[in-house]
């Protein structure tokens, strides 16, 4: 059901309460359900929150449904780390997206969880009361990422604020960060607490994620460092958001502001047989990667460092492996380009074995809902990223760009379980073994040696970065991608609709909007984009 902005974080949300979770309640008043101003269980309503992160909200196009934020998804295609060779079963190539899904969901149980902590613990310092703040950050910046301007103060307040005005994408930042340091707040002072307090501890069964109270902490503080470096175009131009200055203060006190400090922190959606099935499996899919190849966009950065990373999400191209080349040749691993014809790439692939594919061992065994890697929503290897190009723009003293750079780097090739000396065995379809390769990190380290706090050292740490977004974080890589325009996109026919078939630079607000809240909604798109809500402009974020 399509929610309205007016509704968001609607203080008159009412909630389902059934034996099994939390289900999406109507927003209206309705009496055969439990309405806010019953208690009800604040890790009820977390646990739905939770896993409302982890599946996205996605983007609605021109077919019908809506993409999630999962593995294998559509959005990692249009992020450019696989292509399709077949339609039929992984859609097109095409950056044919236009209206917006939302996150009004979140927004809606954010400002329940607020009320309902509130109600449990009969105050407003509880640690849920905190979440409930780094949610309705998430949830701001989650949507006006995606399509510039929207209501954020007046929002969820249906009776004083029926067609709530929108707040520029300025604001919205401004008020989101605020959300974000009271989170931290909150959090902090509870983590010195005994756990017997009354709201000092989450309730195990409300977190999937399975976090402790410091370990949340860390993920409102690693995310803020995400925001912040995401505003880097207007860190100069914009004194009054202090980004410079926040990203500083973050840094120079850890224990006022953690952050992840390795992969143990990182927020993660585990996979296994019996429950979570890994995606690919859960959507049903047939179990052959035939109708994935791995993009060159990806391959091209892996395969010229020699990249280890290359032999655990890709096999070598079978025509490559044909001619003679070896399973150990990172030549013989060869990215398709997503601005080719979908026929074209599906006859090279099917033909002449042209293109690498996604790696069968891995991610497309029986066992691969096991084995294949955990899904990082906020994770250790971006945050040492991000903090790795603060430093490089100078943003602070504390530590050096290149130290964060290369954890960065350590740690992405942890979370594929990679170390010096392993022997890895490469696989093809149905478990054929092709041979064995032996994994030299210290060769890629050297190749990757980070050149300086300069253009170059920014180019290697926003590369790096998009290495370790394969196949998780969402939309992270293609914001990192609009924001930076690295790396450099295959652009040519591969939108539609679009001046010159570039990848589009925003999406469109959601029909909804325009019925509920029209006036604003079209001054909105006015004072923006002239009037047209114009998929191909830039917003202010990254003007």
């Amino acid at each position: 059901m399509k929610k309205n902005l007016i509704f968001w974080i609607a203080l008159t949300a009412v909630i389902v309460v059934t034996g099994t979770g939390c289900e999406k309640g109507d927003l209206l008043s309705n009496p055969n359900v439990a309405s806010q101003t019953s208690v009800v269980p604040v890790s009820l309503i977390l646990n739905h929150m939770t896993y409302s992160l982890y599946a996205g909200g996605g983007v609605v196009d021109s077919r019908p449904g809506s993409y999630n934020e999962t593995p294998w998804d559509q959005l990692y295609i249009w992020q450019q780390y696989y292509v399709s060779n077949y339609p039929y079963y992984r859609g097109n190539n095409f950056y044919n997206w236009s209206v917006s899904a939302t996150e009004y969901d979140l927004l809606k149980y954010a400002g329940l969880l607020g009320s309902q902590a509130y109600r449990q613990f009969s105050n407003y310092t509880n640690k849920y009361y905190g979440l409930a703040k780094f949610f309705q950050a998430y949830s701001l910046i989650w949507y006006t990422q995606r399509v510039g301007d929207i209501p954020a103060k007046q929002a969820g307040n249906p009776t004083a604020y029926p067609t709530p005005t929108y707040n520029s994408q300025h604001d919205v930042y401004q008020y989101a960060l605020a959300l974000l340091d009271s989170a931290n707040t909150i959090l902090g002072a509870y983590n010195a607490l005994p756990t017997t307090k009354p709201g000092a501890a989450f309730d195990a069964s409300g977190d999937i994620f399975g976090l402790t109270n410091l370990q949340w902490q860390k993920v409102v503080n690693t995310y803020r460092l995400r925001v912040l470096v995401s505003l880097s175009k207007r860190a100069t131009d914009n004194a009054d958001l202090n980004i410079p200055q926040q990203f500083a203060t973050i840094l120079a006190n850890p224990s006022q502001y953690p952050v992840m400090t390795s992969n143990s922190d990182n927020m993660v959606f585990k996979y296994n047989a019996a429950f979570n099935q890994y995606p690919i499996f859960l959507h049903g899919w047939a179990p052959y990667n035939g109708y994935a190849n791995i993009c060159n966009t990806y391959l091209n950065l892996t395969t010229s460092t020699k990249d280890p990373r290359t032999f655990v999400t890709a096999t070598p191209a079978p025509g490559q492996i044909k001619a003679g080349k070896l399973v150990g040749d990172f030549t013989a691993y060869v990215g398709a380009d997503i601005s080719t014809a979908i026929g074209t790439i599906q006859t090279n692939s099917a033909n002449s074995g042209m293109y690498s594919f996604a790696n069968y061992s891995r991610y497309y065994t029986s066992s691969s809902a096991a084995n294949a890697e955990p899904f990082i929503l906020i994770g250790y290897p971006e945050l040492c990223f991000n903090i790795a190009e603060g430093l490089n723009r100078g943003w602070s003293t504390t530590g050096t760009a290149a130290t964060w750079y290369t954890n960065g780097i350590k740690a992405s090739l942890s979370n594929y379980g990679l170390s010096q000396g392993q022997t890895l065995t490469i696989g093809d379809v149905g478990g054929t073994t092709l041979g064995t390769v032996t994994v030299d990190i210290n060769t890629f380290l050297t190749n990757v040696a980070y050149a300086g706090n300069n253009n170059a050292g920014l180019t290697q740490i926003l590369q790096q970065k998009y290495v370790a977004f394969f196949n998780n974080s969402g939309w992270e890589a293609y914001y990192n991608w609009r924001r930076t325009g690295i790396p450099a996109f295959s652009q040519g026919g591969a939108g539609i609709g679009t001046p010159s078939n570039l990848i589009p630079r925003r999406f469109q607000y959601g029909s909804d909007e325009a019925l509920a809240n029209t006036t604003n909604n079209k001054a909105a798109i006015q004072s923006q984009y002239g009037g047209t809500d114009d998929i191909s402009q830039n917003m202010w974020l990254v003007k």
